[in-house]
């Protein structure tokens, strides 16, 4: 997309504003909105933006512990440029256009959007042209963001009640909404192959169609702000927490990856025969071999790992099987185009580009080490002698910080700046007191 052609689009579309955005290290859209002369100049001459997007948490409250940004440089504004190739127009808001941000130096080390395109480089070096799709469980209530608040994130009101998987019904009872959601969507070039009902009061699946790696990753960060974007205007709020509830079910955001040839385009995890292709199984030994150090990158918030316990659906150990639902790696040998890997560890909480990051780094790595993949798992609960994933944040925070693979495909700056912020968020969890606490100990002990 060129300048021109976009203020093209501008005048076909009766453009009257435009909101520019970049992705946190948690995933958060951080953004603004400018007006068309405005834009126009930083397509032009570039833009600066606050680095404090790298300084703080995902409460705005800001980091002690790392070095980018901070008191101590003043929280400067950091060069960014418009990616024009991810013009969208933003149909629940008439008149509205909208484009990514990429992160100059010097803080293009800890940008996300960045880190994908650094790996993705290592992947075109060898010919290879990386494809994702994510695919997200999300939880909806009737509530609002002043609602929750005033019930103490408690006693929420579902959108519909009951445990209805795959429910024609309950999707038809809340059509509005539901229909809002896959017509908008597209619109705003997030297109959608499924959306349906899964297993339990008001959780919906959405599977986001397949792309090109950073345009996947692309569409499945906007997916979660576009969702709650939308669902606000019908009064209703989603959560992507990876487990909102004991009781319940967590929630996935799985992802879909294949390796083709750029030119003619071909699948390299197909095989006629439906077997697995050796470039398919060294990529699957990468991925099950260099879990464990990147699972801070797969599992980044420390609610992830109250969803990966044995009997969920989530994996508990770096395994992988020939279409298992109970590994953290699933081989799907399919067709032509469908044959891939599904990577079943992360969640809904992830952020998508240093998730495929991490997953894609992971592959390339085992296919340059030509690592072979251990035995398949039937049943990965049952995997005696498979290595067990890390149980909490901290502990997969640890084995991030030391981990060669890790500093070797995304750089010393960001492993150290995204390990400062993992042990952040661990120091936030370890001083709070939980209801769990005063419920068990405050009479009793």
């Amino acid at each position: 997309m060129t300048l021109k052609g976009v203020l093209d689009q501008f005048e076909q579309h009766r453009i009257e504003r435009v909101k520019l955005g970049v992705f946190d290290v948690d995933g958060l859209l951080r953004g603004k909105y400018v007006g068309p002369d405005k834009f126009k100049s930083a397509a032009e001459g570039g833009l600066s933006f606050c680095d404090v997007i790298f300084g703080w948490d995902i409460g705005d409250v800001l980091y002690d512990n790392v070095t980018v940004t901070g008191w101590h440089t003043g929280y400067p504004d950091g060069p960014c440029s418009i990616d024009l190739d991810t013009f969208r127009l933003i149909p629940w808001e008439p008149g509205t256009a909208f484009f990514l941000l990429d992160v100059e130096p010097p803080n293009d080390t800890v940008s996300p959007r960045q880190v994908l395109r650094r790996v993705i480089a290592q992947a075109e070096a060898r010919q290879l042209r990386p494809c994702f799709a994510a695919e997200y469980e999300f939880w909806m209530f009737r509530e609002n963001a002043q609602s929750l608040r005033e019930k103490g994130f408690r006693s929420l009101t579902p959108l519909s009640p009951g445990m209805f998987g795959y429910s024609v019904l309950r999707a038809s009872q809340n059509s509005p909404l539901v229909l809002d959601l896959f017509d908008q969507l597209k619109g705003f070039h997030v297109d959608l192959e499924g959306l349906h009902t899964e297993t339990g009061p008001g959780v919906y699946e959405a599977a986001i169609a397949v792309d090109a790696a950073l345009a996947a990753a692309d569409k499945a960060a906007l997916f979660k702000t576009a969702v709650k974007e939308i669902a606000a205007r019908h009064n209703a709020v989603p959560t992507f927490m990876a487990k909102w509830s004991a009781d319940l079910p967590g929630s996935s955001g799985h992802l879909h990856q294949s390796l083709w040839r750029p030119w003619p385009a071909e699948n390299l995890f197909f095989d006629a025969e439906r077997r697995l292709p050796a470039l398919m199984r060294q990529y699957v030994a990468g991925l099950v071999h260099n879990m464990r150090e990147l699972q801070a990158m797969f599992c980044p918030a420390v609610n992830s790992y109250k969803r990966t316990v044995p009997g969920t659906w989530a994996p508990v150990n770096a395994t992988w099987g020939v279409d298992s639902r109970t590994c953290a790696v699933r081989a799907i040998p399919g067709g032509e185009k469908s044959a891939r890997i599904e990577m079943r560890l992360t969640g809904a909480d992830i952020n998508p580009y240093l998730a495929m990051a991490a997953s894609l780094a992971a592959g390339l790595d085992g296919i340059e080490r030509e690592m072979e993949p251990p035995e398949p798992a039937l049943n990965a609960y049952e995997a005696k002698n498979a290595p067990p994933l890390a149980r909490n944040l901290r502990e997969a925070t640890d084995l991030f910080r030391e981990s060669a693979v890790a500093r070797k495909w995304f750089g010393d700056a960001f492993v150290d700046h995204y390990a400062a912020t993992r042990e952040w968020e661990m120091r936030q969890y370890e001083k709070a007191v939980t209801d769990w606490e005063l419920s068990r100990y405050f009479e009793s002990i």
